[in-house]
């Protein structure tokens, strides 16, 4: 079902790396109502997966959240003409110093459809070894003090289960990642 919502207004209130604007709309039974709409960059998130079946991920401060949380590596399709996969890769070489021999699409994910455009695409990392930071990639604000950990997938699958992880782009990654990884409950 695909009701009819016309936007007769909108207001672009503030610009920036993320963008908020209001829209006025109307519905397919004539109700006016208003949204605020947050305007993001699209973003990546890669399930990194060693030899020993452990899921790389950082532990990073989130401001909004005043709270560090334990979240699969991931950025914003922030570089013109930039592809997901591209990023994907540049992402996993910024945060934890690895590159991958192989790379899995795992389809993507809306982070907040009730105000924000952002959509965050899944890939699956395998073969991973050790690379080199990008030139001219230095670690600023919350990224100077994260850490890398490596967690067994069996380990990580509990602890999405349970709510240890509540990262949504985390949980859905290491679910998705499952699928597609031998001996985990989702084959």
């Amino acid at each position: 079902m695909n009701e009819r919502y016309d936007v007769v207004a909108s207001d672009r209130v503030y610009s920036g790396f993320s963008s908020v604007r209001i829209d006025d709309l109307v519905g397919p039974g004539g109700e006016a109502f208003r949204r605020e709409v947050v305007e993001h960059p699209d973003a990546v998130a890669v399930i990194a997966v060693d030899a020993e079946q452990r899921v790389v991920l950082v532990r990073q401060y989130r401001h909004p959240l005043r709270a560090t949380l334990l979240e699969l590596p991931a950025g914003t399709l922030d570089i013109d003409g930039e592809s997901a996969l591209d990023a994907a890769r540049r992402e996993l070489a910024e945060e934890v110093g690895l590159a991958a021999g192989r790379w899995q699409a795992l389809g993507s994910l809306w982070n907040s459809a009730g105000w924000s455009d952002e959509r965050t695409w899944l890939f699956l990392a395998t073969d991973v070894h050790p690379a080199p930071r990008p030139d001219g990639f230095v670690a600023e604000g919350e990224e100077a003090g994260m850490t890398v950990e490596r967690i067994a997938l069996s380990e990580l699958l509990g602890m999405c289960a349970d709510g240890r992880i509540d990262d949504a782009k985390t949980v859905i990654g290491v679910l998705r990642a499952s699928a597609h990884l031998p001996g985990t409950f989702a084959r």
